[in-house]
């Protein structure tokens, strides 16, 4: 028999039973023992009591965990059965919805909904009880939420009472409804997950029935204040529109009071959708309730957040019951805590920086880096780049800090120190010192939280400083949006990410060859007066690039490092070279989807230096001073008095106009190119610039910074090796968008009834097609596609789309456009420059994006009012984050939406108006300034492309209307605009006087001027816009 186990720090009793297990004698004992405290905190580092025999025979059981061996093993078989004792996961920890749910039912994130039109609840009591006595999960569930409970006043609370439940009811008023029976609502609240339960508000009428209860439960997530539960009932006949308007009156003002609770609308609503005026709730049914249709939704405020599975029928009732199990994952557990460095700034650290730098001697880098009366610039640049971080650090200090997601903002060093030491005396058992470090944590949490809020009030003493007043929307709010992050762990993932945006490298075949000097051009030079004001100008907040100069020491200190930068910059443009440490970048991959699937879902976006950047707009400066006014007329990027307003609008009124006409259509094909910026050849631009009349100095500058640049790819922690790339621009570059433009300003349109709309790289062809000839059309995309290949831009066929606008009677069958022996996919809907645009020339896609796009800018607005802002910061808010997604590209669709359109979009603004507690403009009032404002900037600008559709008459007075066949033509932007600038022409003599008056000493370089000269005397003055 085998020895029993001995404790010396034990005395037991027991009683022992043999047996015999896979032929072993086992002695299984039955004692009670007691173990000292000193001998518990030691066992694990003991040696097992067990002799060899009893080890042998659990280890046969299954009941020994296997000790970790430390030695690398061999090739693991095939197929192993893993042993309960092998199990690295605690039992009861498992994951997945339903193990949180079985493991702790009432302490969830969010709560668990059941959901069932029971019709009459009184005669399903009896079959609830049961329900709930034999099924756990109703058992536990926490809010259950029934439709047409057919109660009355005549029924008592206690007659419908469940055990360990709270009861709100709403019963139908027959006065309000003008039915007698049906109806009715009740919400019944588990008292083990809340008990802090009060009806908010209540609405019975003949469209909608439903009742709001907050909860206040015993847990609720850091970034959850509280829940909202509203029980709703639409009856088969209600006006659907009518009764989803007073829902969203309900929500918006409970929304209001309670912008961070978590909210839930469920109910039985027939035939109407919370869609239609709430796009950002999103609905969780995905089975259907009664027959084929899904007529009981349950929708919430936070995506995701549920998961329902169908129950059987409450008894007799027609309608299957839902069971919503929380699928949400409170935001802590959502994403990692960040780990980030930081640089802390002294506050003397910035005067010691001018001291040194003032006194530095910077003549001796110059001569350290000239050899043989030859400058080495990237010496030269080098040492000078070297000592100013060697000074930065010298006064600054590194520190790396890890933050939470739901980590609170006040939360600060000092607070988590006195955090430590109260976990510490809690551990040690002193009962003296953890009273005093409860109260010094107390003391310390309250005074960080008053240093917090002194600090969020400074951002609003002064409306002065728009910055520290965003500083403060975005602090109280989180309005900000955080940038999508990349976290891979992968190793190799940086590298992949580098060869691939250097693809298009292996594809150059043109060498790189500069310029022969012109004997008539001057090489550009730069004075100590505009470095120190570029230099002065620099945003402090802007990432350092590989050189780790940040832009806080350029702007800080530009008077003292203005004269050893301009000497940089001069030597680099006499030598017509950059510096290789200058022109390197690293590149950090955005991801352009929530959860990238292909190296291409990155998109490149390159960390230059910022010293470059400074230097580059010195340059870009001189550039367009070079280039004439009226180049390239239908390029709308990077240009004065040009905006995507302005493409959509000529794009528009280029089809409208064409479509007046019998027998006519227009086909729009919407070019994308596969990163047109990394495939721009160096030598053509060169050459084009050339042509454009620039210094050969410049083009050969220019050379040289797109050609053998070093870069490299850096995802989180990890860094890619560096390469050199000799072909396109890198994404973040100053220069960058000129050249593109540059490089594209002779890719026209060849044939007059075809137009090429340009922004940036977003390309789009209009053809104008009459009597069915399209020759011209696709004569004009063979053109295109060989002038890309001809510049190495790559067309993505695959993306490119084609819509066709045929208003005609009639069925017509059009061919598709082949580019590349592919078939250009035809859509009827697409986004044109953030503006979705449909084939019938209607922006009812366009109106809902754009409301639900400015519902979600709501909710902080609504936080800022329950911070207590004033009157005139929330208008400020509201104007920059609601108001400006409502206009955008306002004056080229607002004038074609529908009248029902229009209210929907004025809805949002009467909810803000409600909110903030002022009168706000309407949008047609917007609209209608808006288009009279920039109606007076096309005017004045005589090489805008629309400038001659603003035509005076003969008479002086008027302008002249454009001619419209079609209200889709009249309520276009150009047409509203002339008629607009008839009815306000009040200002223009004076301003007209005054102008043209300048232009007296040279009125030949403007023909229009002279001619509007001669007629200003006629003009009424009744417009003070045009001043």
């Amino acid at each position: 028999m085998a020895a029993r186990p001995t404790f010396a720090a034990a005395s037991p009793s027991y009683m022992a039973v043999q047996s015999r297990v896979n032929g072993v004698d086992v002695n299984c004992v039955k004692e009670r023992r007691v173990y000292e405290r000193q001998f518990l905190m030691e066992v694990r580092n003991r040696v097992s009591c067990c002799d060899k025999h009893l080890m042998s025979a659990l280890g046969e059981l299954g009941l020994l965990r296997r000790i970790r061996s430390t030695v690398a093993r061999g090739a693991a078989p095939a197929m192993i059965r893993r042993k309960r004792c092998d199990r690295t996961r605690k039992r009861g920890k498992r994951g997945g919805v339903h193990a949180r749910l079985t493991a702790n039912p009432q302490k969830l994130a969010v709560p668990t909904l059941l959901l069932a039109n029971v019709r009459s609840i009184d005669n399903k009591l009896d079959y609830i009880r049961l329900w709930r006595a034999s099924q756990r999960n109703v058992r536990n569930c926490c809010v259950s939420v029934f439709t047409e409970t057919w109660l009355s006043e005549n029924i008592a609370d206690a007659g419908v009472q469940l055990e360990g439940l709270t009861l709100h009811r709403a019963d139908r008023v027959a006065s309000l409804t003008g039915k007698q029976r049906g109806g009715g609502l009740a919400v019944y609240i588990n008292k083990s997950w809340c008990q802090d339960s009060v009806v908010v508000s209540t609405l019975c009428s003949s469209n909608i029935e439903f009742m709001t209860v907050k909860c206040r439960p015993f847990y609720t997530p850091r970034e959850l204040t509280a829940v909202i539960v509203t029980a709703v009932y639409v009856p088969p006949s209600a006006n659907c529109k009518e009764a989803m308007a007073e829902l969203y009156t309900n929500i918006s003002e409970t929304q209001t009071d309670h912008p961070d609770a978590f909210f839930i609308i469920a109910g039985d609503f027939n035939q109407a959708s919370l869609k239609s005026v709430m796009p950002k709730f999103y609905q969780h049914v995905n089975i259907a309730t009664r027959g084929e249709n899904t007529l009981d939704l349950v929708y919430t405020n936070i995506k995701d957040s549920y998961r329902a599975a169908p129950l059987p029928h409450v008894g007799s009732s027609d309608h299957l019951a839902v069971m919503l199990t929380p699928a949400y994952k409170p935001r802590v557990k959502q994403e990692r805590p960040v780990v980030s460095e930081i640089r802390k700034w002294p506050q003397e650290a910035i005067t010691a920086l001018q001291d040194c730098f003032e006194s530095t001697q910077w003549d001796i880098f110059r001569e350290a880096a000239t050899y043989e009366n030859a400058i080495d610039l990237q010496e030269y640049t080098e040492s000078v780049i070297g000592y100013i971080n060697k000074c930065i650090d010298d006064v600054t200090v590194v520190k790396t800090i890890k933050r939470r997601a739901n980590q609170k903002p006040w939360l600060t060093e000092e607070v988590c120190s006195l955090l430590r030491a109260r976990n510490a005396a809690f551990k040690a058992g002193d009962t003296a010192a953890y009273s005093v470090a409860r109260k010094n944590l107390s003391r310390g949490i309250r005074e960080a939280k008053r240093l917090y809020a002194q600090k969020l009030n400074s951002h609003f003493m002064s409306d002065k400083d728009p910055r520290r007043l965003w500083q403060g929307f975005q602090n109280l709010t989180d309005y900000k949006p955080l940038p999508l992050r990349t976290c891979h762990s992968d190793p190799s993932l940086p590298n992949e990410l580098n060869d691939f945006y250097a693809r298009f490298e292996v594809n150059s075949i043109i060498p790189a060859q500069t310029l022969p000097p012109s004997p008539t051009d001057q090489v550009l030079q730069v004075s100590t007066a505009e470095v120190k004001r570029v230099l002065a100008s620099v945003n402090p907040r802007k990432a350092a690039g590989p050189d780790n100069i940040p832009g806080r020491v350029l702007k800080d200190c530009a008077e003292q490092l203005s004269d050893v930068f301009t000497d940089i910059f001069n030597t680099s443009l006499s030598q017509a070279a950059v510096p290789t440490c200058l022109k390197s970048a690293t590149i950090i991959p955005v991801p352009k989807k929530s959860k990238p699937a292909c190296l291409n879902d990155f998109r490149p976006v390159a960390l230059t230096p910022i010293i470059m950047k400074c230097f580059e707009r010195l340059v870009m400066r001189h550039i367009k001073n070079c280039l004439p006014a009226n180049l390239d007329p239908l390029q709308f990027a990077y240009r004065t008095n040009r905006s995507t307003e302005d493409a959509i609008a000529t794009t528009l009124h280029l089809t409208l106009s064409h479509l007046e006409r019998k027998n006519t259509y227009a086909r729009i094909l919407l070019i994308d190119f596969s990163s047109a910026f990394n495939t721009l050849i160096p030598q053509q631009l060169v050459e084009k610039l050339k042509m454009l009349q620039v210094d050969t100095g410049i083009c050969n500058w220019i050379l040289d910074f797109l050609t053998q640049r070093r870069q490299a790819v850096k995802v989180g922690s990890q860094t890619s090796r560096t390469i050199s790339v000799s072909t396109g621009s890198p994404q973040g570059c100053v220069l960058s968008p000129l050249l593109f433009s540059l490089l594209t300003h002779d890719c026209a349109a060849r044939h007059s009834t075809n137009h090429i709309i340009k922004y940036a790289d977003d390309s789009t062809v209009v053809g104008l097609i009459s009597d069915n000839d399209e020759s011209a059309y696709r004569i004009e995309v063979e053109l295109l596609t060989a002038w890309c290949e001809s510049h190495n831009l790559v067309l993505n066929v695959d993306k490119t789309k084609e819509m066709v606008i045929d208003f005609r009677r009639g069925g017509r069958q059009h061919a598709p456009i082949n580019i590349h022996g592919s078939a250009v996919e035809r859509v009827s809907n697409v986004k044109f420059l953030g503006v979705h645009l449909a084939d019938d020339l209607t922006f009812s896609t366009n109106t809902t994006a754009v409301i639900k796009k400015a519902q979600r800018r709501l909710h902080p607005l609504r936080r800022l009012r329950k911070a207590g802002l004033t009157t005139p910061h929330l208008t400020t808010f509201y104007r920059g984050t609601i108001e400006s997604i409502l206009t955008y590209g306002f004056t080229s669709w607002f004038g074609s939406c529908k009248a029902y359109e229009q209210q929907q979009l004025n809805r949002i603004v009467k909810t803000a108006s409600r909110i903030i507690g002022a009168s706000l403009p309407f949008l047609k009032e917007i609209y209608e300034q808006r288009c009279t404002h920039r109606a007076a900037a096309i005017i004045r600008d005589f090489h805008h492309p629309s400038h001659g559709l603003f035509s005076l008459l003969p008479s002086g007075k008027r302008y002249r209307s454009i001619s419209c066949r079609t209200t889709r033509m009249l309520n276009s932007f150009f047409a509203q605009a002339v008629r607009l600038a008839v009815v306000a022409t009040s200002g223009l003599y004076g301003w007209l006087l005054g102008y043209c008056g300048s232009l007296d000493s040279n009125p030949l370089h403007f023909p229009e001027a002279a001619v509007a000269q001669r007629h200003c005397w006629k003009i009424s003055a009744t417009a003070k816009i045009f001043t």
